[in-house]
């Protein structure tokens, strides 16, 4: 999809109806990187409808360099949403200590870890980065069963045939700011699950360690992290 030409708009406007806001993954085309190479983005959407981040995946895994074009570091941002500063991170992303420290920096105690598939993604690390950031660590994790592959996309029998029953088993979660589960991995089956947070839980994990705050030493080592959208031209016109 290309964002600036309003295809998100039609969901921007359902999360502005709904007061609702939300991270979203898409295939992004920008057209300030020519409109034809693919981005695996993941774009924050507020509570008015307004796209406030478009974060370009850093660095591709493994053969998704076959088909994603590396990203910047324009969308590592954080957001307020109602108590808390959210922030999130595309896959193995959330393995990246240095791009989890830049979210860290600006006062990410709520992290929203986007996944595509399985609980061997999320089992180990949702825990671990919710209690390294002291915040809450909420994994987002899709099923995909060996009948979703559509007839319409080329080798699709051949891929089928290679899958398992369930080769992405879901594995969403919810992890408390001291690594304890508030849900624990859901596999194998769709659901819609709730939870309450509590902004409070963070304040009492922070007071023995906060690691960008307190318990940081930047007199010693700092992160320099460079925002800005990466283009190959700038155009000054008359």
């Amino acid at each position: 999809m290309i964002i600036e030409d309003g295809h998100l708009d039609v969901i921007c406007q359902q999360l502005k109806s709904a007061n609702m806001a939300a991270y979203l993954g898409v295939i992004e085309r920008p057209r300030n990187r020519s409109g034809h190479s693919l981005y695996c983005s993941y774009v924050y959407i507020d509570q008015s409808g307004e796209i406030r981040s478009i974060h370009r995946k850093l660095q591709p895994t493994y053969e998704e360099r076959l088909v994603w074009s590396p990203g910047d570091g324009n969308g590592l941002k954080t957001h307020k949403l109602g108590a808390f500063t959210l922030g999130g991170l595309n896959c193995w992303e959330n393995w990246m200590p240095l791009s989890r420290a830049a979210l860290y920096a600006q006062g990410e105690d709520l992290h929203i870890a986007c996944w595509p598939g399985s609980q061997r993604n999320t089992e180990d690390i949702t825990p671990f980065l919710a209690k390294e950031g002291r915040s809450y660590c909420v994994s987002v994790s899709s099923l995909m069963r060996r009948e979703d592959v559509p007839d319409s996309i080329p080798y699709a029998k051949e891929i089928r045939a290679s899958l398992s029953d369930m080769p992405a088993n879901g594995g969403s979660c919810i992890a408390a700011p001291d690594g304890s589960w508030v849900l624990p991995p859901e596999t194998g089956s769709e659901s819609l699950r709730f939870a309450q947070l509590a902004p409070a839980f963070v304040r009492r994990e922070r007071q023995n360690f906060d690691p960008t705050g307190h318990y940081s030493r930047p007199d010693v080592t700092r992160l320099i992290v460079d925002r800005t959208r990466q283009a190959l031209a700038e155009f000054e016109d008359d």
